[in-house]
C-alpha cells in the first residue's frame, strides 16, 4: 500500500468515526467517550499526513509514533464503547465492531511502519 492509499484509508476512517459519533445516543457516557473518540480517531489521518511530509527520517519516526499512539488510543475508546453496552442498536454495533477492526489493522500498519523506520535508521 503506498502513502496515497494509506492517506485515503485514514481519511475514510476519520469520516467513519465522525459518522459514528454523530449517531451515538445522547447521554453523559456517550458524549464523553464520543468526544475522546472523535479527537483521537480523526488525529490518525491528520498526523499520518504530517508524517509523510517529515523533514528527516528522525522527524518521520517521531511523527509515525504519534500516529501509532493515536490509533492505540482510538482502539481504547472503541473498546470502551463496545464493552460499556451503551449501544443497543444492532446496526450501530456492527458499524462499531467494523470500525474497531479497521482501527486494529491501521494500528498494526503503523506499528510495523515505525519498527521498520527505526531499524533502517
Amino acid at each position: 500500500m503506498d502513502k496515497r492509499e494509506l492517506e485515503n484509508r485514514t481519511k475514510a476512517f476519520s469520516l467513519q468515526v465522525i459518522r459514528l459519533v454523530s449517531e451515538l445516543p445522547r447521554n453523559k457516557v456517550c458524549d464523553v467517550i464520543g468526544y475522546q473518540l472523535m479527537k483521537s480517531g480523526t488525529a490518525i489521518g491528520a498526523n499520518y499526513r504530517e508524517a509523510t511530509r517529515a523533514a528527516s527520517r528522525a522527524d518521520f519516526i517521531h511523527k509515525i509514533s504519534i500516529v501509532e499512539k493515536e490509533a492505540n488510543e482510538t482502539l481504547y475508546w472503541l473498546e470502551l464503547l463496545i464493552e460499556s453496552l451503551r449501544i443497543t442498536d444492532k446496526n450501530q454495533m456492527k458499524k462499531l465492531v467494523d470500525l474497531k477492526s479497521e482501527c486494529e489493522e491501521l494500528l498494526a500498519i503503523f506499528t510495523a511502519t515505525g519498527k521498520t523506520a527505526k531499524r533502517r535508521k
